[in-house]
């Protein structure tokens, strides 16, 4: 863990909109062993952003997304969520060491995050209603009562009120993974990350979840979004960061990633992938 205190600076577009940080990846590396996965990533997103990591297979896109929500340590580096420095306290000790925090702090940092894998990880035996209300009862401690009227809405939010009552196994991928994501909003997440949520979905279901993380942006949530689906950059994306072994190696609007990229690694994965 570093002890270094600048900020990235924020991108043009950022800055512009005035709009508060909210996550700041600082010189975050990522070691397994002697596989060195990320090499000093800095990443900043603000408010109301919808971010989108783009890169080739094994380019550090999901380990980066892990750092961000502790599901991974960093190596060396850090992360700040509204400020606050993310499984450490704020301040280093006297010699310099970062202490760490509890797993129920961490745990309650992790909780104000709500993040979506590629696979569902829904539990089996709970209905659609049960999967989503399930959080919210035994980890807040809300009332049954409250916590079904509460996902009944989220069900509908994401086109599924008519399938409450169905277990994982009757719905469909691109259903479950509607419902994984029901599912992380019911914790009242104040950003939410989604690591490749369509890859394992057939193709024709892959219109449905991004139309959910459309209306998602449109509601103004803050959003990193690792995906191979271009054409969901192009159109939501407010900030496209591409990566390539370990490092951010471009960034931008869609326009200036997309549209006019300056590296030649970025102009050769995009040839591969439009």
């Amino acid at each position: 863990m570093t002890s270094n205190d600048t900020a990235q600076t924020p991108s043009a577009e950022g800055a512009a909109s005035g709009a508060p940080v909210v996550i700041q990846v600082q010189d975050v590396h990522k070691s397994f062993g002697d596989l060195h996965v990320l090499k000093g990533c800095d990443l900043t997103v603000r408010a109301g952003e919808v971010a989108v990591l783009v890169g080739p297979s094994g380019s550090g896109k999901s380990t980066l997304l892990r750092c961000i929500n502790q599901l991974e340590e960093p190596s060396a580096g850090r992360v700040l969520i509204e400020g606050v420095v993310q499984g450490y306290r704020s301040d280093p000790l006297p010699d310099g060491r970062w202490q760490k925090l509890s797993n129920a702090e961490i745990a309650a940092q992790r909780s104000r995050i709500g993040m979506v894998f590629q696979r569902f990880h829904l539990f089996p035996h709970l209905t659609a209603l049960g999967n989503v209300m399930e959080a919210p009862v035994q980890v807040r401690g809300l009332p049954k009562a409250a916590a079904e009227k509460k996902a009944r809405e989220l069900l509908d939010r994401v086109g599924l009120g008519d399938r409450a009552d169905h277990y994982p196994s009757e719905l469909s991928g691109g259903q479950q993974q509607r419902v994984a994501i029901a599912r992380a909003l019911a914790m009242d997440p104040e950003l939410m990350l989604f690591d490749e949520p369509t890859s394992a979905l057939d193709p024709e279901l892959v219109s449905e979840v991004l139309t959910v993380l459309k209306d998602l942006a449109a509601d103004g949530m803050t959003m990193v979004v690792v995906t191979h689906e271009m054409g969901f950059a192009r159109e939501v994306a407010d900030h496209v960061v591409f990566m390539d072994d370990g490092a951010i190696v471009e960034e931008g609007t869609p326009e200036q990633v997309i549209d006019h990229p300056r590296s030649e690694r970025l102009k050769g994965f995009l040839a591969s992938v439009l």
